[in-house]
């Protein structure tokens, strides 16, 4: 007899339970069911995160060990001439704001605006909710274990006066041009164009 893969874990909730960030589960399907790309290889990686979250009901949740979608925010400035990249503390590079699904976010696109806000200082940030790239990487994040992050990235804007500041949860932040990106970014920004 075959069976499906157990992707939940020892930490699996009950199966009666609501699964962790029910809400920003549904409308990740919602949303990426409803994403067309145009790159072949982003309509690959989609088909694999529908898949995922088909086979993880806590799959918006950090919790899930064998991985979990993030969320991720682009942040352009207002004329669109450069992005907002933060120097990781974990991870010793530059990339793009983001982070973990928390329970109360609504969706994956709030996620991404909640995480640009707190890590940018910036208010008044304007988001397409439409995802504008996908990727897989691993990571040993927050569990201490070796995981995978299935991470949406959303395209935002900054208003024309953003004056950005470090939070506590980022080495560097700073504004780079978006024609000379640092390499571990310009796949996402080639999505731009």
């Amino acid at each position: 007899m075959i069976t499906s893969p157990n992707f939940n874990g020892p930490n699996a909730s009950p199966p009666n339970a609501p699964a962790p960030n029910a809400a920003v589960h549904a409308d990740a399907v919602a949303t990426l069911s409803g994403w067309r790309p145009g790159d072949p290889g982003q309509r690959v990686l989609l088909q694999a995160f529908l898949a995922f979250l088909a086979a993880c009901p806590d799959a918006c949740a950090r919790s899930c060990v064998p991985g979990h979608l993030t969320a991720s925010a682009v942040v352009l400035s207002h004329d669109r001439t450069q992005v907002l990249l933060t120097l990781h503390p974990r991870v010793g590079r530059w990339v793009q704001l983001g982070g973990h699904c928390e329970e109360g976010d609504a969706s994956l696109a709030a996620a991404a605006l909640r995480e640009a806000t707190e890590e940018s200082g910036i208010s008044d940030l304007e988001i397409n909710p439409k995802p504008l790239h996908l990727d897989v990487h691993p990571i040993t994040c927050s569990l201490g274990l070796p995981t995978r992050h299935f991470d949406v990235r959303f395209l935002l804007r900054a208003p024309a006066d953003a004056r950005p500041v470090r939070s506590s949860e980022s080495i560097d932040l700073a504004w780079w041009p978006v024609q000379a990106p640092p390499p571990d970014v310009a796949s996402v920004l080639a999505a731009l164009r």
